[in-house]
């Protein structure tokens, strides 16, 4: 059922076409980014669940998803292992996900589901591995670990708002984490300031700055005329090319 919408979502950003939804756009343009690179040419009208494709190549879309579907098992195989240290904990956890129908079927259609589970993932695997390097602070591993994290947290949010929660998660985790280091007597409260900056640099500022070039990329590419001008002032829809506002000079 959702391929009709988020398929559709694809098309517009290959055809350069405005249009307004109510979730942020990086899982959208990805997406779009799939199809283009596998060869479709966004023609497709996705007007009903259930039409057949034809000659249309929506194999790259769905693969792509597909694809970050399937990182789901490595991911939640390396964070069970991380936490528990234990090979049977680690291995029933990718047994019980490969083998999950719920998964699977969300996995092998054009969905923003797959690209948000990626994410989700992604920043409870990397908050995990940073947690694991505590012993060795601002090492390469480190900086690493805490800089994925920032930029999945990014991607979480910018695919769908309920990413909120891993923000959340991992918010919680810094305030324990910071919380112990400042009860730490052995610590400078030098050393301590550069541990704060370090998870504000990455933590906040780093994932405000790619949610911001989402929708920064997001107005660029979509520069024609759509469904979307209405929701929007006068002034934003004289910018878009076929817009019968297009170049019209508008007061402030």
């Amino acid at each position: 059922w959702d391929e009709t919408h988020f398929g559709k979502m694809g098309s517009y950003y290959i055809n350069r076409t405005f249009f307004f939804d109510v979730h942020p756009p990086l899982g959208k343009m990805l997406i779009g980014l799939a199809g283009y690179l596998s060869g479709y040419d966004g023609t497709f009208p996705f007007q009903k669940p259930g039409d057949r494709y034809e000659q249309h190549n929506y194999v790259g879309m769905r693969g792509f998803c597909a694809f970050l579907g399937s990182c789901l098992v490595p991911f939640a195989y390396l964070t069970v292992l991380e936490l528990s240290k234990s090979l049977p904990a680690a291995l029933l956890t990718a047994f019980i996900l490969i083998f999950d129908t719920g998964c699977i079927t969300l996995s092998q259609y054009i969905l923003l589901d797959p690209i948000l589970m990626f994410f989700l993932m992604g920043a409870v695997l990397s908050m995990v591995k940073c947690n694991s390097c505590a012993d060795r602070p601002f090492s390469t591993s480190w900086w690493l670990w805490l800089s994925l994290t920032g930029v999945n947290l990014a991607g979480a949010m910018g695919v769908k708002f309920v990413g909120l929660f891993v923000v959340l998660l991992v918010g919680l985790n810094t305030v324990y984490d910071l919380w112990h280091l400042l009860g730490d007597l052995n610590l400078s409260l030098v050393m301590f300031g550069k541990h704060l900056l370090a998870r504000v640099l990455c933590l906040i500022l780093l994932p405000l700055a790619f949610y911001t070039a989402m929708f920064a990329v997001h107005f660029t590419i979509l520069n024609k005329s759509g469904p979307g001008d209405g929701f929007f002032s006068s002034a934003f829809q004289s910018q878009l090319i076929g817009n019968n506002l297009h170049n019209v000079s508008v007061p402030e």
